[in-house]
């Protein structure tokens, strides 16, 4: 859903979460520079070459907390649904190809948490892949919402100009 200024031109992005066709929860008003930015940090950290973590699936931003976006109503209060993503490190064992032998092996994925406002919540546990996946989608369905810029010569959209200013109302 698009966020419009005062002028009713769209600027930024809050996302409505839908469950079998039903609102499930509205939350991360103005989120859309948040994923910007956690699309591009997913995508070098697949990218790069890192020792700890040789599968790239278990390349992520350096952060815990990837996100948490939430819906406050104008006084504070928190209602209306959640939506965080948390990275996570899981021990895995694999068997050795004969008898009891084999080894711990650690991956890290990312626990996507979503609750509404009736408090029943859904996770999913994605890969890097999966994540990025995902945050690009939510991208590139928030860019087709804003649509092109309508003032100016610039070829910029309207996420890429909030990344660049994130106040802007």
């Amino acid at each position: 859903m698009a966020c419009r200024d005062s002028i009713g031109s769209p600027y930024e992005i809050t996302l409505e979460l839908h469950r079998d066709g039903a609102l499930y929860g509205t939350v991360g008003e103005r989120c859309g520079w948040f994923l910007t930015r956690l699309a591009k940090g997913v995508a070098e950290a697949r990218a790069g070459q890192q020792e700890q973590w040789p599968d790239p699936d278990d390349r992520f931003p350096d952060d815990e907390e990837l996100f948490a976006f939430r819906y406050r109503t104008r006084k504070g209060i928190v209602s209306g649904g959640e939506l965080r993503c948390q990275l996570r490190t899981i021990p895995i064992w694999i068997p050795g190809p004969r008898g009891p032998s084999g080894e711990w092996r650690l991956a890290r994925r990312a626990f996507l948490e979503a609750w509404g406002r009736g408090g029943v919540g859904m996770r999913a546990v994605l890969t890097s892949a999966e994540l990025g996946a995902f945050v690009d989608g939510l991208v590139a369905e928030a860019e087709e919402c804003l649509g092109p810029q309508k003032s100016g010569n610039s070829s910029r959209t309207p996420i890429e100009g909030a990344e660049r200013s994130p106040g802007r109302r």
